[in-house]
């Protein structure tokens, strides 16, 4: 029956093909099993917790949510709704789970109840504590799990006895919380966590956060207007943040504050603490052009500088990093000498042939990293180091590099085979488990790896296993060209109508950009380019293009930026589209532009300052005044609104005079945006319609009740795409 579906009803009732397929992975340090969810098909989006046993080959559920919920429907709490939508997390039962050091315990949340799992027993039992839970993490030794519930950190025997609080509020205010990451950290720093355990499982770093001077905003649904509009803290452009600092809690009771100079360096943007060295702090600036690596003493309390760094743009946060190696050595992502390298102490481990993305383990002497082989240097001198192409944008490959041992004059070798793909990865002991999607077929594949060397030194990796994906077959195929385009070598995909001839003649274009920072939409995999490939199918020639800001080029490609949002990411999908004609057949006349988020400022910025270009556009949940989004976003590439009050101007669609550098002719233009979002909050479209009508530009408003940033609702996702492709064909004349 879903093989008959159409492709707007699979794809939403799919969640994008991601239900049924292996995610969260977990390999023990001894290689003997791998920890993993999955739900049990592709339209299933209850996750199970799932052990692979690697010295036997079996597959087994450890923890099923209909079975320990006695099909009871699950209930989330508010903290819980909103740590999801922050992670954009759209599937149900065991979205998220936590281990310890021998991966034997794992313990997750499942409708605001505790649950712990035997992974070599495959047997889960419910904790009786205090909840809602949320975010459990057992200790490294297996002993104790710590929780939040009621915005106080909890902490548990792990057979369930001895429940107690170990860091809550001292009021009944509501603005104090211990051990949840803040909005603005874990929706723009990507640091969901508020607390860490100490290797020794006798202490934890705690995040206390106060988020009492930020300023208010209230969501409602305008559909139920009995219903109390909600209450979010959101740090607009400009306005205070959350007062974050962290106390380290000993399960003996004593407490220590952890100082640095919070005036100066107001952001936690990372925490790490391993037995390799104390406790790790990268703190930043609110301008995000200094920041600081500090080790804590956790005697005092104190914390001195390991590593500092300044930028006069910006500065980025990675993955994995900062970390210590196991002989106590700093891991670092740097920017040097105008590429992203790997750093391990004060050695430079990858050259510029590779745009260093994230460090994924670290090993006794090596670093299993993430990197983009298509990068400026490699693109100057005609390849990288042994077996690079200069051009291979859109791919994402697993490295390791060695610090030490008898690797330690070899630099760096790929991981796996080298298809065009994006790779991911996670370690056990040897073992890797690599997930890898291609171009060139659907879905990805996890396999478990064990690296090695044949006689004669050479890289010789077995597959130990592979684990299953019970995810959808789409009922497309997509067929995207990745290429780069024009001087300045935009990634860019190109895709056609299936079963177009070159007599078919020109068509019709459709630019499909995300086009804004950390948003890269050309990769080497098939997934990817589906909904292009859908709205190719209805007689577009579709562009994706990837202009300066977007990642995995070079700092200089993403900082290019800074100060000039509007004008530097519309160029380039001009100049993109320009170049593509020479060789594509596009319609140049007939040219419309889709977007979400920043793909939807891009969308109406195209519609409005270049309607010379581009004759329609599709607006789905647009920033269109800056000074109404979050600061840490924000702030990084326009500056304060207080002192740059005319750059903020400049890069708005809509300013307190009405629309801003709006051009003749006007273009139709369909704003769509969910009234319940939290994170581009529905003013935004409300002031752009505002703005529009007093211009006397006609356009259409969707306003999708009781969505937020994200559609999971399926008959909304479904309906949103035929709404836009019906909206698009009457625009363009196509109808």
């Amino acid at each position: 029956m879903t093989g008959q579906l159409s492709f707007p009803r699979q794809y939403a009732r799919t969640q994008r093909f991601s239900l049924g397929a292996p995610r969260a992975l977990t390999v023990a340090p001894d290689d003997s099993r791998v920890v993993f969810l999955r739900s049990r098909s592709g339209t299933d989006r209850a996750n199970l917790l799932w052990v692979h046993d690697l010295e036997t080959g079996r597959e087994y559920p450890a923890a099923d949510p209909a079975a320990l919920l006695g099909g009871v429907d699950e209930e989330l709490s508010a903290e819980e709704r909103a740590r999801r939508e922050r992670s954009r997390e759209g599937s149900a039962g065991v979205v998220g789970y936590a281990v310890d050091q021998s991966v034997q315990l794992a313990a997750f949340a499942l409708s605001g109840r505790l649950f712990a799992t035997d992974l070599r027993a495959g047997e889960t039992r419910e904790l009786p504590v205090a909840g809602p839970v949320v975010d459990p993490r057992p200790s490294p030794d297996g002993r104790r799990i710590a929780y939040v519930a009621q915005r106080a950190l909890h902490v548990v025997e792990a057979d369930g006895s001895g429940d107690r609080a170990l860091a809550a509020p001292e009021s009944d205010e509501g603005t104090v919380s211990y051990g949840l990451a803040e909005f603005i950290a874990a929706e723009e720093m990507d640091r969901a966590r508020g607390f860490w355990w100490s290797p020794e499982s006798d202490a934890l770093l705690v995040a206390r956060v106060d988020d009492a001077s930020v300023r208010r905003s209230w969501i409602s649904d305008p559909a139920h207007p009995g219903q109390r509009p909600v209450e979010v803290a959101y740090p607009a452009a400009g306005t205070p943040n959350a007062q974050v600092t962290l106390v380290l809690s000993g399960l003996d009771g004593s407490r220590t504050e952890v100082e640095w100079d919070r005036e100066r360096f107001p952001y936690l943007a990372r925490v790490h603490w391993s037995a390799s060295g104390p406790p790790l702090l990268l703190v930043q600036s609110r301008d995000q052009r200094g920041q600081r690596c500090l080790a804590v003493d956790t005697a005092t309390g104190g914390t001195s500088t390991v590593h500092a760094d300044e930028d006069p743009v910006f500065l980025d946060l990675f993955p994995g990093v900062p970390a210590w190696t196991p002989d106590g050595r700093l891991v670092r992502i740097a920017d040097e000498g105008g590429a992203r390298v790997l750093m391990v102490g004060d050695r430079r481990l990858t050259s510029g042939a590779l745009h260093v993305r994230a460090v994924l383990d670290i090993g006794e002497d090596d670093v299993l990293f993430s990197a983009s082989p298509d990068t400026e240097e490699a693109a100057a001198r005609g390849g990288g180091a042994a077996g690079e192409r200069a051009e291979r944008p859109g791919e994402v490959v697993v490295y390791r590099a060695w610090f030490r041992g008898s690797g330690d004059q070899g630099g760096w070798e790929a991981v796996g085979e080298r298809p065009r793909a994006v790779h991911s990865a996670v370690r056990g002991g040897e073992v890797i488990a690599l997930t890898r999607a291609t171009l060139d077929r659907p879905g990805g594949t996890v396999e478990l790896i064990r690296p090695g060397y044949d006689d004669a030194k050479r890289p010789r990796e077995s597959v130990v296993a592979e684990i299953a994906s019970y995810a959808e077959r789409p009922v497309i195929t997509a067929r995207p060209r990745l290429l780069s385009a024009g001087e300045r070598r935009i990634p860019c995909a190109v895709l056609l109508p299936e079963g177009y001839r070159e007599e078919d003649g020109p068509l019709p274009v459709l630019m499909d950009p995300y086009g804004g920072p950390h948003g890269q939409r050309v990769l080497a995999a098939h997934n990817a380019h589906l909904t292009s490939q859908w709205f190719a199918n209805h007689g577009f020639a579709v562009i994706v293009a990837d202009g300066r800001g977007t990642p995995g080029r070079s700092p200089a490609w993403e900082k290019a930026i800074r100060d000039d949002l509007a004008r530097v990411t519309l160029e380039d999908q001009v100049d993109a589209l320009r170049a593509l004609a020479a060789d594509h057949p596009l319609d140049l006349d007939r040219v419309a532009i889709r977007g979400w988020s920043y793909g939807g400022y891009l969308a109406a910025l195209a519609a409005l300052r270049r309607p010379d270009v581009f004759h329609a556009a599709v607006v789905g949940a647009p920033v269109t005044d800056w000074r109404l989004y979050d600061t840490h976003y924000t702030e990084r590439y326009l500056g304060d609104p207080e002192r740059q009050p005319a750059v903020y101007a400049a890069n708005s669609l809509v300013t307190d005079e009405g629309l801003a550098d709006a051009a003749e002719p006007a273009r139709p233009m369909m704003i769509i945006h969910g009234l319940a979002d939290d994170n581009v909050v529905v003013a935004h479209s409300l002031r752009l319609s505002s703005a529009l009508l007093a211009a006397g530009r006609p356009h259409e408003v969707l306003p999708l009740s009781g969505v937020t940033h994200m559609t999971p609702q399926e008959q909304v996702a479904e309906n949103l795409l035929l709404l836009q492709v019906d909206f698009l064909k009457r625009s363009l004349g196509m109808v």
